[in-house]
């Protein structure tokens, strides 16, 4: 049977080339399952693999995206947990099951260093897919295995569960931060949201933000929530700009809370500020990427729980996945960027 998936091909000049290829689809392996992909969502994490500031598994063309949810479409010989019909998404470590994170699951991150999911159908290991909520769209539910269970993970894996009391910071409207805070406001958390664009600040407050600091008016936005917290700070910051944000984001942050180190949105380099203040405030920096099929589970119970809708800025056809990527690097976007399969 042929089918169709795009590849990053690699090139001498950055970045690889997106390109759409037919391909023979490949035979099921005892305990594998095939999946016809509905829909599949982008991330940060794309641009980075197609630029290659972000490492993969070497010099072979891999299948783009982390990200999507689809339909069972076959199985193999020796799956018992699965049925044809089932409505599925894989999670973004192919093999982190559950438990203490290992550094072999680098091996098998999707998208990366193993075959993504922008393609008709993925054959994938039965035991790397989370069965999607049943009141989820695909589109929606294509949004889950990365930015999601990144949230979720840092609020409510790491340290003490995210709660009534607590206050939130999230940097900026990205699709991580988006779920931070339907993620926070469904547990009863404040939450402070800091963005560049009054429209997409707007957006936030309808969402449930408590408060929102433009950047731009607000340049030493960190004062800023120091004021609405009335000189506490916040209790978790949701840390996805890296080196350029963490010293505002340390002035931000609680004595004993902790910062969840998540994005690189403004760079690889060393940060220029002291690290002393998560000393002297006891401060936890914990880096967070995605997370296990366990925690995935878990998550899914808390959305199926609250009817927590994930937040779609655009949909894109299946032939148009280059003009996904394009608004995405525009960063014009709120929320999750989604291609129909």
């Amino acid at each position: 049977m042929i089918m169709k998936k795009y590849l990053l091909e690699p090139r001498q000049e950055a970045p690889s080339a997106l390109v759409l290829r037919e391909a023979e689809s490949a035979p099921l392996a005892p305990d594998e399952v095939r999946v016809r992909m509905e829909a599949c969502s982008l991330n940060y994490r794309d641009l980075l693999m197609r630029s290659g500031l972000s490492a993969s598994g070497g010099g072979d063309p891999v299948i783009p995206l982390s990200d999507g949810a689809g339909v069972v479409a076959e199985i193999g010989e020796g799956v018992t947990a699965w049925k044809i019909g089932d409505r599925v998404a894989p999670i973004f470590f192919r093999d982190w099951e559950s438990g203490r994170f290992e550094m072999t699951y680098h091996d098998a991150a999707r998208g990366g260093s193993c075959d993504g999911v922008l393609a008709e159908s993925v054959v994938a290991p039965a035991h790397s897919l989370v069965r999607v909520p049943g009141y989820l769209s695909s589109a929606e539910a294509a949004t889950l295995p990365c930015a999601a269970l990144t949230a979720w993970h840092a609020m409510m894996e790491r340290g003490h569960p995210v709660g009534p009391g607590d206050t939130v910071l999230c940097l900026g409207t990205g699709g991580v931060s988006i779920f931070a805070l339907q993620i926070a406001k469904a547990a009863g958390a404040r939450v402070i949201l800091t963005s560049s664009s009054d429209e997409k600040r707007a957006l936030a407050r309808e969402l449930g933000a408590d408060e929102t600091i433009h950047y731009h008016e607000a340049p030493d936005w960190d004062r800023e929530v120091w004021r609405l917290t009335k000189k506490r700070g916040v209790d978790l910051v949701i840390e996805v700009g890296g080196p350029g944000t963490l010293e505002k984001s340390m002035n931000s942050v609680a004595a004993g809370g902790r910062i969840s180190l998540i994005g690189v949105l403004t760079g690889f380099e060393a940060p220029d500020a002291s690290l002393f203040p998560i000393v002297t405030k006891n401060v936890d920096l914990q880096g967070i990427y995605v997370g296990s099929r366990a925690m995935f589970e878990r998550m899914n119970l808390f959305l199926e729980e609250h009817r927590i809708r994930p937040v779609i800025d655009s949909t894109f056809a299946f032939d148009r996945a280059g003009d996904a990527y394009a608004r995405l690097e525009g960063a014009k976007h709120v929320g999750k960027i989604v291609v129909e399969v």
